[in-house]
């Protein structure tokens, strides 16, 4: 009897068997559905999308017609005015500070541009930045958001539990950059963001790993407890300066626990709309996986053994194993450890690998969202077993923001 990755794996094939590997498709049922399913565990507060983990306007402009979904968050300016100027969006929250001087002019001498971008800072010398490329005077008022460092830093921080963002990290330093943002002219404080990767990035159930399991799980709620009482403190010593329009926070891995904060406003969600491997490691809640590519076999160099050309396409993060894509269909593959996934060639081991032939598909997750599209022009986008369409990633528009 056919397993349901049996049927996955005829549908895509079938779907796609006009297309020569390599290639990338986003199954659309499962993308619609994870999209759905991410608003109702926001609590009703909208949700940012995380441009990042599409890169492809079309799914961008897919998910912002939906309920629930309000505003881009962009990881470059440049990519935010884009987004803008093509009418994406008219509001992009930029992730992190830009030392760009061309995009930083672009926006100081666009009103419209101006109005739809907010900029990411921590600290004033960014400012600085800002104003020697065009003074306050001969601009309009530039949006600014106030990026609240949610790391957990307990034994008197002695120990460090999540990224190592911004230098913001209690209520006062937040209030003390909020009052020099709001005494500097040229600027305009709208909102505060902080992003608790430990928690939000970060899945409580590795894998055959109960007890590094466990003890994820007793830091996330050490550091979810201690980020209420402090994002709480810090947008109140924030508001003393300014009116806020957004409190930002979370991804797709803390959507639910992130929109409970009284303090947060909105969450940002983006990975979970394709569901990428790193996302099999949560207990909260798993996305369907909507992305996949494909990579030809051209080889077969031993019993149990199957290569396919490509297939080498790394996630960023630690070097480990788990930022490796997985091959996925044909159930019953698995990477060789002393070669993983290579640039040209991978090669695959497994009791499956005997039914492959040249020219059969082999199918894998990444383990990240939005980054494939770095190795694409288009994804092919699949309903049942026919490619219905296809959108072009940015890189396919000739664009690379980063």
């Amino acid at each position: 009897m056919a397993t349901e990755s049996d049927k996955l794996r005829e549908r895509l094939d079938r779907a796609t068997a006009h297309l020569d590997p390599p290639y990338a498709v986003v199954d659309l049922t499962a993308f619609d559905a994870n999209a759905a399913a991410l608003p109702p565990r926001a609590g009703g507060k909208p949700i940012r999308v995380a441009s990042k983990s599409v890169r492809a306007r079309g799914l961008l402009g897919r998910v912002l017609g939906r309920p629930g979904w309000a505003g881009v968050m962009a990881f470059t300016l440049p990519e935010a005015s884009w987004l803008v100027r093509t009418g994406v969006t008219d509001d992009a929250l930029v992730a992190y500070p830009t030392a760009d001087r061309g995009a930083l002019a672009e926006l100081a001498g666009d009103g419209e541009l101006a109005r739809a971008v907010t900029l990411m800072v921590d600290g004033t010398d960014q400012l600085d930045l800002i104003d020697a490329v065009r003074p306050p005077g001969g601009r309009p008022p530039l949006r600014v958001c106030i990026d609240l460092d949610a790391s957990w830093r307990p034994l008197r921080g002695r120990v460090h539990v999540g990224v190592r963002r911004s230098p913001v990290h209690s209520a006062r330093a937040a209030g003390a950059l909020a009052a020099a943002v709001a005494g500097r002219p040229g600027f305009r404080l709208v909102g505060l963001m902080s992003y608790e990767a430990q928690i939000a990035g970060l899945g409580d159930a590795p894998p055959g790993r109960a007890a590094l399991a466990a003890a994820i799980r007793v830091a996330q709620r050490g550091s979810y407890r201690e980020l209420l009482a402090r994002r709480s403190a810090a947008v109140a010593a924030v508001r003393e300066h300014a009116e806020l329009e957004f409190v930002n926070g979370g991804g797709t891995g803390s959507v639910a626990a992130t929109s409970a904060d009284p303090a947060v406003t909105e969450v940002t969600a983006g990975s979970g709309l394709y569901g990428p491997t790193l996302f099999d490691a949560y207990r909260a809640w798993r996305p369907t996986p909507a992305a996949f590519f494909a990579c030809a076999v051209v080889r077969r160099p031993a019993p149990r053994l199957a290569t396919v050309l490509g297939g080498g396409w790394i996630a960023s993060g630690p070097a480990a194993d788990t930022r490796l894509p997985a091959p996925w269909l044909p159930t019953g593959l698995k990477l060789l450890g002393a070669e993983g996934a290579g640039e040209v060639q991978t090669p695959l081991a497994g009791r499956a690998a005997d039914d492959l032939r040249v020219g059969d598909r082999v199918w894998f997750r990444h383990a990240k969202a939005g980054e494939p599209c770095e190795h694409v022009n288009e994804l092919h986008l699949v309903e049942g077993d026919r490619v219905v369409g296809s959108v072009p990633t940015y890189r396919g528009e000739g664009h690379a923001f980063l």
